[in-house]
């Protein structure tokens, strides 16, 4: 997902899909543990969709700066 993507969902929206991402990578994860995983470059994918969402996440719950 790219960053403009990810702006234009609700927080809600956002949480959801951190959710999902996460357990996909745990899945990747156990998958890989018993040699079943052939793309092993998607984990880095999964892990920097999951550093964008939290990033974004943060940043619309964080409050405006005040205005001098």
């Amino acid at each position: 997902m790219t960053p403009k993507e990810i702006r234009e969902l609700s927080l809600e929206e956002i949480t959801t899909k951190i959710r999902e991402t996460r357990d996909s990578l745990l899945q990747m994860r156990l998958r890989r543990q018993t040699g079943q995983v052939e793309k092993i470059h998607e984990m880095r994918a999964f892990r920097k969709d999951i550093a964008r969402l939290e990033t974004i996440r943060r940043q619309k719950n964080a409050p405006a700066p005040a205005a001098t």
